[in-house]
């Protein structure tokens, strides 16, 4: 049986940055396997199965890396609401350019404006009483103790172990030593190593990379729902104010795929009440690909 899919980078408005995804607009009649077998030879970040839904604005948005399904991720939820949009998916007239996807962590909204997408989230922020250990995380990332400035788990859609870092520099330098991650890190609250530089307040710019073998992808060039989880972490740790709250988050510069993240929280009466990401996305291919019958 043939499919339509559609290639995408995502969190770049030019073509060949940003983080490369493979959608399938309409994977009805797919398996579980399947869909696992066509993300493992796309090889991208991930790969995303959209099955309609009974509104013709709302889908079920299936995630997966090259090695495992997700309940939710950034790139491929804006990625896949730019590309169908872009087909004339998700513009009802009294709404333009908004759809819902039901995901692993729930309904997630999409508003798209041209191609830039932004989703927004309801889900809580999540976080660990205890720390990450940090003298084994400065070894997984080849580091020294005078490069890390704090560390910490959090996460809204997705668990990160968040990093920061005392320079850009020192994000560059990271390198990932797997044998020390899997032995002190994989198993932790979250194995998943989000390392940035940067003022860690409302209005910055930080700059940003993520390591996240576990979902079998080395290095990604852009990781939306780690975004989710910054700003989240921002809200809750810091003292804001009510109102809006962003951050910008430069990522894949080191890899050649130049990235920009846009994330937001919104905060009622010194609580979290929303978390929003949003990016470009550039199409950049069409095809079709034959699915063995089974």
């Amino acid at each position: 049986m043939e499919y339509g899919f559609v290639i995408a980078d995502v969190f770049t408005e030019q073509p060949f940055g940003g983080n490369q995804l493979a959608v399938f607009p309409d994977a009805r009649g797919m398996s579980a396997a399947t869909m696992q077998t066509l993300a493992k030879e796309f090889n991208f970040s991930e790969t995303t199965f959209v099955f309609p839904l009974a509104s013709r604005h709302s889908y079920r948005l299936r995630i997966f890396t090259p090695h495992m399904e997700l309940p939710f991720a950034g790139h491929p939820t804006i990625g896949t609401a730019s590309v169908l949009a872009a087909s004339g998916h998700g513009r009802p007239e009294t709404d333009e350019g908004r759809m819902t996807f039901e995901e692993g962590i729930g309904p997630v909204t999409v508003d798209v404006r041209g191609t830039f997408s932004r989703l927004a989230m309801n889900v809580p922020f999540e976080a660990p009483s205890h720390r990450p250990p940090v003298q084994t995380i400065i070894q997984a990332l080849s580091l020294t103790g005078e490069d890390i400035l704090e560390c910490w788990y959090g996460g809204a859609g997705l668990p990160f172990c968040y990093v920061r870092l005392a320079s850009a520099d020192a994000v560059d330098r990271a390198v990932l030593d797997k044998a020390v991650w899997t032995a002190g890190v994989a198993d932790g609250w979250s194995p998943h190593l989000y390392v940035f530089a940067g003022e860690f307040r409302s209005g910055s710019t930080l700059y940003a990379r993520a390591f996240v073998p576990a979902a079998g992808v080395d290095e990604d060039p852009a990781t939306g729902s780690a975004g989710a989880g910054l700003i989240g972490s921002l809200a809750q740790r810091s003292a804001l104010s009510d109102g809006e709250h962003t951050l910008r988050i430069m990522q894949g510069v080191r890899m050649g795929r130049p990235s920009l993240i846009e994330a937001g929280a919104h905060t009622e009466g010194g609580h979290l009440v929303g978390i929003t990401v949003g990016g470009f996305t550039a199409v950049v291919g069409k095809g079709t690909i034959t699915v063995p019958d089974h």
